[in-house]
């Protein structure tokens, strides 16, 4: 491979929660949803640092030890707290300017200095009806230390003074049980929201009505922890055990980021740092009043239509018809789903029909994340009533979603379901169904392979693919790779799924190199790659090759980019676009001319080293002719959105990919309308 330098991943992941922030900015994006894109970035933040930062931290105890990029982790962290803090700026006054614009709309986000006589009332009221049964506040001794603190939650940090006395208090915000967002009663078409911190500052008074104070205030802050589980791959004890020990500790693991009220006395900051041993090193950032907006992710639904997007109904898949069988349809020809486009509901109702289907013997499932309520689940659990024989590998260590699948689990085992606990080792992040049914006397196995989870509610909001195939090549591979999860010695061989840990890495790579011989001898050669994270050196490394030899190169990656792709020469360089809209684009597409022959794969897989060497992941290619086209469409419209795709360069600078100033195109409602009228053809 050709020299090359690899970007930092955790500045690049900054760099797409960034284009969150641009998204709240946009004038043409609604009020209230721009809202929902700051609980977004809040939220991923939160996220980032429990786990990248929290990592970093770890690594920059280690002396001498260099990144990949060849950086030092403590650099790193610097470089990322300067980023964070010119965000939060950046943040804090698209929010200022969010609050005008609500105004104009009549409504208002006010305090509790802000109430009117009646509003006071019903905040009262409010407040010893549900609030005050809730809270607990707990007094602050210098020689005492404090109680653990959650870290997805906020705390008021009270000052009590009298004379040259004071005395301090913490109070949890009790946004798990109430509404963080509290309707108020209005006059004249007016809407006003108070935030829950702010109905318990109303009433500080009566909370410490016992303590003699001559001043009361209180200062929000909010705390994230190392979320990093330490698991130990020793098949001797139950993976449930571990990880029952592992979410234990996760309440008491290290902090690693700190996060107040700039307006906080310094010695009553200073002593919350102390008690809480945070030193100058760590990450402790001033703002505003107002901490996790992830909240408003949930903002409530008021105000007119205009305020938020137009409802896409998801379209019926038009090789789907009324009263004929699913199974009967995929045996004709392979169909490809387009989620939020089209209803995840088909997959369900797939589910539905084969639990009650005579001639169904056997369902097998891969799960990751699950709804909260699944519907798929109960339609397993359905199945296995009806007797069929049902497997479910259920991946325990789907990081923060470990508590829900140990529950699934213990309920899919208690109705009859065999479930298999992942694979030591490795994370199982594929996403595979497999139907068996007995057709003149022979087994006929039906295929799902897809790019995102089996989660009806992440499925409208998330953009995913889904292929169901009857292809006995196909369906005879997944087959082998369920065995993999019965027997972890049967590994296989595979001819036509890409599966990693095993040939994923090598076909991806030896597939590149066809593009870069067949560049090198004149011909047409293109490679485009879709995904959510492109990080893995030796991938970046073939690519780079590519791009050198003449092949035309075009990556679509929306979040963490470590690839620099504006070479030292115009040949060199890799066209490089990330797009955030109103669906988080989640769906992996690889694309290799291949000679005309157009490979094109959909895949459970980013280009991680640890997608690519420690997960089970699977790739599937698309032999149907339409739904090659249709996937093709998808990526050149993808390539030609000029509103919400941002050009990746080697400055991290987001600018809007302008596409020559052409008519606007939004991709995301683009292909919106276009199976909407491929279904209306049919």
């Amino acid at each position: 491979m050709t020299n090359f330098k690899i970007r930092s991943k955790e500045l690049s992941w900054l760099s797409f929660n960034e284009r969150l922030l641009q998204e709240a900015s946009k004038k043409e994006v609604p009020l209230i949803e721009r809202l929902k894109f700051l609980g977004i970035y809040s939220n991923n933040l939160d996220e980032f640092f429990r786990i990248r930062v929290a990592i970093l931290r770890r690594l920059a105890t280690i002396d001498n030890l260099l990144l990949t990029e060849g950086e030092l982790p403590a650099d790193v962290l610097t470089q990322i707290e300067q980023t964070v803090v010119s965000q939060s700026k950046w943040f804090e006054r698209i929010y200022s300017q969010l609050l005008k614009d609500l105004a104009e709309e009549d409504i208002f986000i006010i305090n509790e200095t802000q109430l009117t006589p009646e509003q006071g009332e019903y905040v009262t009221s409010f407040f010893k009806e549900e609030v005050r049964p809730r809270i607990m506040p707990v007094i602050i001794k210098k020689n005492q230390p404090l109680p653990t603190l959650n870290d997805d939650a906020i705390y008021l940090a009270v000052v009590m003074t009298k004379s040259k006395k004071e005395e301090y208090a913490l109070i949890e915000v009790p946004t798990t049980i109430l509404p963080r967002f509290v309707i108020l009663p209005s006059e004249n078409d007016e809407r006003h929201i108070i935030l829950l911190e702010d109905v318990i500052r109303f009433e500080l008074k009566d909370i410490f009505y016992m303590f003699s104070f001559k001043t009361i205030n209180s200062f929000i802050f909010k705390l994230t922890r190392d979320a990093e589980l330490d698991l130990d791959d020793d098949v001797a004890e139950s993976y449930v055990k571990i990880l029952s020990k592992s979410l234990e500790k996760r309440g008491n693991s290290e902090l690693v980021r700190f996060v107040h009220d700039k307006e906080i006395p310094d010695n009553f900051l200073t002593l919350l740092l102390k008690k809480l041993n945070f030193d100058k090193d760590d990450v402790i950032i001033g703002g505003s009043r107002i901490h996790n907006f992830k909240d408003f992710m949930g903002f409530p639904s008021i105000g007119k239509k205009h305020l938020y997007y137009p409802p896409n109904t998801p379209h019926p898949h038009p090789a789907i018809h009324p009263g004929e069988a699913y199974l009967a349809s995929i045996a004709k020809k392979d169909i490809l789903l387009h989620f939020p486009y089209q209803s995840f509901y088909h997959f369900i109702d797939l589910l539905r029909e084969a639990s009650i289907d005579p001639k169904v013997t056997e369902i097998k499932m891969t799960a990751y994340r699950m709804a909260k309520n699944s519907n798929v689940i109960h339609a397993l659990i359905n199945a296995a009533r009806n007797g069929k024989k049902v497997t479910v590998v259920l991946e325990l260590r789907a990081r923060f979603n470990e508590q829900d699948n140990i529950q699934w689990g213990n309920l899919l085992t208690k109705e009859g379901v065999k479930v298999i606990l992942g694979v030591p080792g490795l994370k199982v992040h594929s996403k595979l169904c497999l139907i068996t049914r007995k057709e003149e006397k022979e087994l006929v196995n039906y295929a799902c392979i897809g790019t995102g989870n089996f989660n009806e509610l992440t499925a409208k909001v998330f953009s995913d693919q889904m292929l169901w195939t009857a292809n006995p090549s196909i369906s005879k591979e997944v087959s082998k790779v369920f065995d993999f999860f019965f027997k972890n010695y049967k590994i296989g061989r595979y001819h036509h799924l890409l599966v990693s840990p095993f040939t994923m890495r090598y076909k991806m790579i030896q597939m590149i190199r066809q593009e870069i011989q067949m560049a090198k001898n004149g011909e047409k050669a293109e490679i485009s790659i879709k995904c959510n994270n492109l990080v893995d050196p030796e991938i970046i490394g073939r690519l780079h090759d590519a791009a050198k030899a003449g092949v035309e190169v075009r990556l679509n990656v929306r979040g963490m980019f470590a690839l620099f792709p504006d070479g030292t020469e115009e040949k060199d360089s890799i066209r490089s676009i990330g797009i955030i809209d109103r669906y988080l684009e989640h769906s992996r597409i690889f694309y290799f001319y291949c000679g005309g022959k157009e490979n094109i794969y959909i895949s459970s897989a980013d280009l991680m080293s640890r997608n690519l060497d420690r997960r089970v992941e699977v790739s599937v290619p698309v032999y149907d002719p339409e739904i090659k086209k249709e996937l093709k469409k998808f990526l050149d419209l993808q390539w030609r959105d000029n509103t919400s795709a941002r050009i990746l360069d080697n400055q991290l600078t987001n600018q809007i990919n302008h596409c020559g100033e052409a008519p606007r195109l939004t991709s995301q409602l683009a292909f919106y309308d276009i199976l909407q009228s491929d279904r209306a053809d049919h």
